[in-house]
């Protein structure tokens, strides 16, 4: 297979050259922060042969798809584009038409890009996010933002698949679907929304005029760089990833289990299946995705963290009761059976090489000791009787699920309970260890030494994914409220920032990471199809418009130079322009 790829890189053999555009209105005035984006004509033949997928540890290749904006006079050179075959352009601007230039070996393009007058199709370009915001749900507030928390775990809330015409029945038998994967919607919202949506979607179909517009995109953009690297299919979800300090990137197919090893600068990549055992087919929620129409999710690949001992891998599988041990160099792996708490998730190593992380369904964080090969396991606080027997009873609850007994129809109250949900977890640079719980409005500390837990209560909803800066100061994305939330554990003081997106408080950041060396939060637009990034010390915004319509990205990785990694992973994937989730790389200049 080696020879096979060493024989393809010599057919496509990359050397760089300099393609410059120039875009106007039809007027002829320039037309700055167009999006360019370039499509190779061909790719590599790709192995796919184990179920659609390459075969475990054989080289692949893929073809990176480059996008650059133009500057405020209309203009861009691309001064190493890596193509020598032709290459097909498309243009993307707010409020005009989307430009395709056919595959062409032209080096120099005048282009003339027209505004699109049509409503419907204009309102059709915009984001997830402004349909969302149009959306009425009787002025009610925090019916709209319990919508966001429980149904935008996922996929993004406003776009073409969600918003085409359901009837009320329809979109209940959804909710029971969505339900059955984990949606934790209330009784009263169960009642309400179906008829509030069907009405919703078809007033602003009816009306397209209602949509707002976005808001316009940054003439700095012409100093950015993004390469999208198509892996997976529309049956993927591509989940957490992680950024090594061998130069590779990591990135988990959690409805797949498979484990994609890539190479950022040339595109070759490598899939690992994750170890089967002797598990069941979806793990200990073996019922969640019997009516997905592929999947191979034994394990459940989630989240990643490197050791800074040896640069071992480590990844929470999420329907095991399991920490799996990735080795780089071997390529082997290990699985570090529990004896309890269910669904891993976020996980995190401290500097003594201890992993930490959450487990969600049993309301606890866990920490592996290394050295020991032991586990050892916090509970955290439950908030009423009800609650605290639910989590005790974890075991039992999920194994009934499997038998297919229809736990969706239990009743859900408006503050979850039973279901706390510990999610994000980080380690600050003193060694405390903080994490997330997003149903209780609620971040926690966990002393390492003494083992002691404290609670404290966010002023916001739907605290996810946190992370610590070099001050120690944390930053926390608050998913249904539009905001990042910066808190000092000094002060006990939470100061929040409010998303730039527009309209204001209708994008869904799902994860966030700090670039402790440069200062910098960078933040997953999930409604809005953008990366952003926000200046500690400036308080100012820069925000990123991702080639494809649907990126809904749940974790963002930084590299050494500052660039940041991201997937696309909305699920399903189908959902996402063309079907084809990415690795996206974004260079985001000076």
């Amino acid at each position: 297979m080696r020879y096979v790829v060493l024989c393809l890189l010599a057919t496509f053999a990359v050397t760089a050259q300099a393609v410059s555009f120039k875009v106007h209105d039809a007027q002829g005035q320039p037309l700055s922060t167009v999006m360019v984006s370039a499509y190779p004509s061909e790719t590599f033949a790709l192995d796919k042969s184990d179920n659609g997928y390459a075969p475990h540890g054989i080289v692949n290749r893929g073809m990176f798809e480059f996008t650059r904006f133009t500057s405020d006079d209309g203009s861009l050179t691309w001064a190493d584009l890596p193509y020598t075959q032709p290459v097909r352009y498309r243009l993307r601007k707010q409020g005009y038409r989307d430009l395709v230039v056919a595959a062409s070996t032209e080096q120099s393009f005048t282009l003339m890009m027209e505004p699109e007058t049509d409503p419907v199709k204009l309102a059709a370009s915009r984001a997830a996010n402004t349909w969302l915001a149009a959306l009425d749900l009787e002025g009610d507030e925090e019916l709209k933002k319990h919508f966001v928390l429980q149904c935008g775990f996922c996929h993004q809330q406003g776009t073409k698949y969600i918003r085409w015409q359901r009837s009320a029945d329809e979109w209940t038998d959804t909710f029971e679907r969505m339900i059955g994967y984990g949606s934790r919607l209330h009784d009263d919202a169960q009642d309400r929304l179906p008829k509030l949506l069907e009405e919703g979607y078809r007033k602003l179909r009816d009306n397209p005029g209602l949509i707002p517009a976005e808001k316009p995109w940054q003439v700095e953009l012409a100093d950015a760089r993004i390469s999208e690297l198509p892996i997976g299919d529309s049956f993927s979800q591509m989940h957490d990833l992680l950024a090594a300090s061998n130069g590779l990137v990591y990135v988990g197919d959690n409805i797949q289990d498979r484990l994609y090893e890539i190479d950022p600068v040339s595109g070759e990549y490598r899939v690992y299946r994750l170890p089967k055992m002797d598990y069941e087919l979806g793990g200990i929620l073996a019922g969640k995705l019997k009516q997905f129409p592929k999947h191979e999710s034994y394990m459940g690949i989630h989240s990643f963290a490197e050791s800074p001992k040896d640069g071992h891998i480590f990844i929470t599988p999420s329907v095991q009761q399991a920490l799996l041990e990735f080795d780089p160099v071997s390529k082997e792996f290990t699985v570090h059976e529990m004896e309890e708490g269910y669904y891993p998730h976020t996980v995190r190593v401290d500097q003594q090489d201890r992993v930490w992380f959450t487990l969600a369904i049993s309301n606890q964080v866990a920490m592996f000791d290394r050295q020991r090969g032991e586990f050892t396991y916090y509970d955290l606080p439950t908030r009423s009787l009800k609650e605290s027997l639910t989590v005790s009873g974890s075991s039992l609850i999920l194994q009934l699920a499997r038998w297919g007994v229809p736990l969706h129809t239990l009743p859900i109250d408006k503050e979850s309970m039973g279901l706390p949900l510990p999610y994000g977890i980080d380690i600050a640079p003193d060694g405390t260890v903080w994490f997330a719980r997003l149903h209780t409005d609620a971040i926690g500390k966990i002393d390492p030494d003494s083992g002691e837990v404290t609670m404290i209560s966010t002023p916001f909803k739907g605290p996810r994914r946190l992370r610590a800066d070099s001050r120690g100061h944390l930053w926390i994305a608050a998913f249904p409220e539009g905001q990042i939330v910066e808190f000092d554990p000094q002060t006990s003081v939470f100061t929040r920032y409010d998303m730039p997106t527009e309209p204001l408080g209708s994008d869904t950041p799902y994860s966030l990471n700090v670039d402790r060396e440069r200062d910098l939060v960078w933040v997953n637009g999930n409604a809005s199809d953008t990366l952003l990034s926000f200046d500690i010390k400036k308080r100012a915004w820069r925000v990123y418009p991702m080639p494809r319509r649907v990126t809904f990205t749940r974790d963002v990785e930084i590299a050494a130079d500052g660039s940041v990694f991201t997937t696309n992973s909305n699920f399903p994937s189908w959902h996402i322009e063309d079907g084809q989730p990415t690795l996206i790389h974004l260079t985001p200049g000076s």
